[in-house]
């Protein structure tokens, strides 16, 4: 059978060539295919093969799914029987490995049979989507109740205190809670269980949550593992409390706890969506009225308008960061937007419309309009847009199983696209998808987006912006009465430099629309021309980048701010200059300035990981770089401003160095423990790892560019696990090595240069044993090291060491090491020969400073006296006044010695005063980009009392 006699509908000679490909292997794998299929049959099957790779790859691997197709598949199809075949599929099976492939097999075949229905249109968008999500469904709760099944004979079953049984409750969010489930499609998932108690029935009790943790570990690997059969679905657990950080499992009360304390706005968002999946219960209802308060206020609640808007800018900064366009769910208009219109009435009205509280977009869309919150023409606007771009997307992910959401940069596709769409070309479907998104835009900004300022504005700038003659332009400037003869060459100079550029009509059509903008910011400054110098560094960086000088013509306030900024610190314009994409932190001054609370660095930047996916390590780093720039960039901006004293910038700076810490730690150990498992001694969810940070760092007084002095330790030791020396993974590897890699790794993480640079430049050489040391070391082995072989070097670094991260038993460890340590008597005068000898060696190598300035870190009188003043302090006296060895920063450390008379209250304030003195300028000159010095005449007075009080101190003893 020839092709020419079966395809009755033309398709164009590029899809007909993929389908000629994957007929020729059709008929190799199914030599019947001719004698068992109908004329019409035929021509179908070859014209799906052409339309997708994924159903012609799937077919040529199982021709045996063809006839059943064409034998009432295609045409009856129950969403029933979805949970009905798996859970009587599965019923027999014993081992994970067959229900893996069990699993992957009815996915694919089903993905295939609904597929083909999608692309012949042989049923409606929304019927397509109920079905991919009633799919979906089926396949989450038969693996969760073939699973529990076998959990329960291994470990007994959960129950509460009063012997009910406790199931696993499977929240599913986004689409797969609103039943409107895209072809391929990640599923966001939340695992809860109602009750805290024990399991019952084996031989050894273990708690719920462990129980329903271990259980939600072992549903994610049978959907999420990649095998010979592809996966089920990615699975993404990100949303649940705390995120990565947080318990993969948490008890109803926990959940409620978390959402009452902690909730953020976005999660409210999410939650809209939620629902319990599979079989309604009492649980279900119980979980759902424990959520509803926390979702739906009883007011009308406006707030929340402001909170998708910000949302909807964080998406727009994502947009733009990384480069996405022809996003057909994120870009303006898109899939989202429409999601947010309709969510922000479900948030802003649900409350005292019940309703309105459901997950699905389209029975909210019609509820909206039977209460009269949106007009006919708005409805069928959304609607019809909404269905054609969701249609879009499912054809575009059901051509290869791919999570896109972005229009083809390839022929083929679009072929494939407009023949399935019924359009003759690319341009005409381009048209039909650029109205819609327009339509939704525009109902976007009606209900939750802002007007751009009027373009239209006449201002005196825009003549001097065009002005050619250079007597014209100095007329312009004279009648502004501004006293500036820098400015117009300035100017004239840097416009011809940028005449020489290749940015485009659309880049060149924007600058020139802002540039009168800005040059009426920098027109009524002190010093026109010098801030005209520092923002045009700025400028030159983003003129081929149309999207910034976009965002700096439409947002008034951001234009505003980066003229203030790198007028204030020539530091932040060239941050600014470095990495554009922070000019995405200027669009809102009040979220600007205000500045992370210092407890919150972590969940911030977990919520911030959360829009990378998981698996997508450089996405991961790049977003660690990102999100340290763009916090530094908050801290610096309250700095030069004066909203932040100096304590509490190098406070910001060194909680923001903390979070990073955690994730990278956190990043590296699942890279590493995904590939050789986790050390078999470790209870779950532990790493036996730690990160102490020592010098300012540790003294929680990180500046600017400072790099991270660390140390890393673990509790391994073979004397107390004998037994337990490996991994547990595929690959096992000795628990010292394995901690090893994870240092390496972290390093790693840290150093590697991404687009946005460096994460931390990383100093180890403060470990035992310093570069020839381990680079990790067991926690005891460092405690002995410190007590018998450590210089009194080492001991002073000691005494500004502190615990970053890991768990509160090996915290609690490294305080009491910490504090042997610094309590050991020593001999006065030896200990002050020893810390003059080291600060005089440290002088002669790092003072090198201009007659008439001074260092303030080096020079008599500076930062490092006042360090070993501290120290030596420290280290003279804690053997008998053991608070000594509570603190590791300077300030607390002097207020202590005040408190305990070993320095007088008089000489304590004055080196506190020094010391933010010093700091302060310090912090000042890195953001002015000038060298840590300043004329020796306004430091003297600081630096001769802090002198009198080393030579009082250490000069005496």
């Amino acid at each position: 059978m020839t092709m020419e006699n079966i395809s009755n509908k033309p398709l164009s000679a590029i899809i007909s060539d993929v389908a000629d490909r994957y007929w020729q292997r059709m008929n190799e794998a199914w030599p019947e295919l001719a004698n068992e299929l109908t004329e019409d049959q035929a021509q179908e099957l070859y014209r799906i093969m052409g339309l997708s790779d994924f159903i012609a790859e799937q077919l040529c691997r199982h021709p045996d799914w063809v006839l059943p197709l064409f034998n009432g598949e295609l045409e009856n199809l129950s969403r029933q029987e979805f949970d009905k075949d798996l859970h009587e599929l599965l019923s027999d099976s014993s081992g994970e490995d067959e229900v893996k492939a069990l699993l992957r097999r009815y996915r694919n075949r089903q993905m295939v049979r609904l597929a083909w229905r999608d692309f012949f249109s042989y049923t409606s968008l929304e019927n397509s989507l109920l079905d991919l999500s009633a799919l979906a469904e089926a396949l989450i709760i038969s693996a969760r109740d073939w699973l529990y099944i076998q959990m329960c004979k291994q470990y007994g079953t959960p129950i509460d205190a009063e012997g009910n049984p406790q199931p696993l409750i499977i929240l599913g969010m986004g689409k797969l809670g609103g039943r409107e489930l895209n072809f391929s499609s990640d599923i966001d998932l939340i695992f809860t269980f109602p009750e805290h108690g024990e399991t019952q029935g084996a031989r050894r009790a273990i708690d719920n949550q462990q129980f329903f943790i271990r259980m939600g570990q072992r549903l994610v690997n049978l959907l999420h593992q990649v095998t010979v059969d592809g996966f089920v679905y990615r699975v993404d657990m990100r949303l649940r409390p705390y995120g990565d950080s947080g318990p993969l499992v948490v008890s109803f009360s926990g959940l409620e706890d978390y959402y009452q304390e902690q909730g953020r706005d976005w999660e409210r968002y999410a939650m809209v969506k939620a629902r319990a999946l599979g079989p309604w219960t009492a649980h279900s209802d119980e979980l759902h009225s424990m959520l509803r308060p926390f979702v739906y206020r009883r007011y009308i609640d406006f707030s929340a308008i402001e909170s998708l808007r910000k949302m909807k800018q964080l998406i727009t900064q994502e947009v733009r960061r990384r480069k996405l366009t022809d996003n057909i769910k994120l870009g303006a208009g898109g899939i989202r937007e429409v999601e947010f219109v309709v969510q922000s009435f479900q948030l802003i009205r649900g409350g005292q419309e019940p309703a309105l509280r459901q997950q699905s977009l389209f029975a909210a869309i019609d509820t909206l309009y039977n209460l009269g919150q949106l007009e006919y023409l708005a409805v069928d606007e959304l609607k019809q847009s909404y269905v054609l771009l969701r249609r879009v997307e499912n054809l575009l992910q059901g051509i290869g199983d791919q999570q896109t959401q972005t229009l083809p940069d390839d022929g083929l596709n679009w072929y494939r696209l407009c023949h399935c769409m019924g359009m003759a070309s690319e341009a005409e479907l381009r048209t039909h998808i650029e109205s819609s998104m327009s339509k939704i835009h525009r109902h976007f900004l009606d209900t939750v987006g802002g007007r751009i300022e009027d373009e239209t504005a006449d201002l005196w700038t825009q003549q001097l912006w065009i002005a050619y003659e250079d007597d014209d332009a100095q007329t312009l400037i004279k009648e502004q009465m501004i006293e500036d003869p820098a400015l117009w060459p300035l100017l004239k100079s840097w416009r011809e430099t940028v005449t020489n550029r290749s940015i485009g009509p659309r880049g060149r059509d924007t600058l020139d629309k802002l540039m009168p903008w800005l040059l009426n910011e920098l027109t009524n400054l002190e010093s026109p021309s010098s801030a005209l110098a520092s923002v045009t560094k700025v400028i030159d960086q983003i003129l081929t980048r149309t999207t910034y000088l976009e965002l700096l013509y439409e947002n008034p306030g951001a234009r505003q701010q980066l003229v203030s900024l790198c007028c204030a610190s020539p530091w932040i314009a060239s941050q600014l200059a470095k990495f554009p994409m922070l000019l995405d932190e200027l669009i809102d001054p009040s979220q600007l300035y205000d500045t992370t609370s210092l407890d919150d660095y972590g969940s911030e930047l977990r919520q911030y990981l959360l829009r990378v996916p998981e698996e997508d390590m450089e996405q991961q780093m790049e977003a660690l770089r990102q999100f340290k720039l763009s916090q530094q960039l908050k801290i610096a901006a309250a700095d030069v401003t004066g909203v932040l004293p100096v304590c509490q910038v190098s406070d910001h700076l060194t909680f923001l160095a903390e979070a990073i810490i955690e994730q990278v730690v956190m990043q590296a150990w699942q890279q590493v423990s995904k590939r050789h498992g986790t050390p078999a001694y470790l209870a779950e969810g532990v790493t036996g790892f730690a990160v102490i940070g020592y010098g300012k760092a540790g003294g929680i007084e990180l500046g600017y560019s400072s790099d991270l002095d660390l140390v890393f330790l673990h509790n391994f030791s073979r004397e107390k696990y004998p037994e337990q020396g490996e991994t547990n993974g595929d690959r096992p590897i000795e628990v010292g090595h394995f901690y090893l890699k994870l240092a390496q790794r972290i390093l790693h993480l840290f150093s590697t240069r991404t687009t946005s640079g460096e994460l931390y430049e990383v100093d180890m050489r403060l470990r035992p044993s310093g570069s020839s040391g381990l680079l990790v070391s067991e926690i005891e082995y460092f405690g002995q090291y410190q007590r018998e072989e450590a210089w009194t070097w080492e001991h002073q670094a000691l005494v500004r060491a502190r615990f970053m991260f890991g768990s509160n038993a090996l915290s609690s460890r490294f305080s009491e090491l910490r504090t042997q340590v610094l309590e050991l008597p020593r001999e006065r005068a030896k200990l002050a020969k020893e810390v003059r000898d080291m600060r005089t060696k440290m002088r002669s190598h790092l003072l090198k400073v201009k007659s008439g300035l001074f260092d303030l870190k080096q020079s008599a009188g500076g930062i490092a006296d006042i360090e070993f003043i501290a120290q030596y302090l420290v280290l003279a006296n804690t053997h008998e006044h053991k608070e000594l060895s509570t603190w590791s920063d300077n300030l607390r450390i002097f207020g202590t010695l005040g408190e305990l008379t070993l320095l007088s209250n008089a000489d304590a304030e004055a080196l506190i005063r020094a010391y933010l003195f010093l700091r302060d300028e310090s912090h000042r000159l890195t953001l002015q980009q000038k060298p840590s010095e300043l004329p020796v005449e306004l430091v003297e007075e600081h630096a001769n009392r802090v002198m009198e009080i080393y030579q009082n101190t250490l000069m005496q003893d």
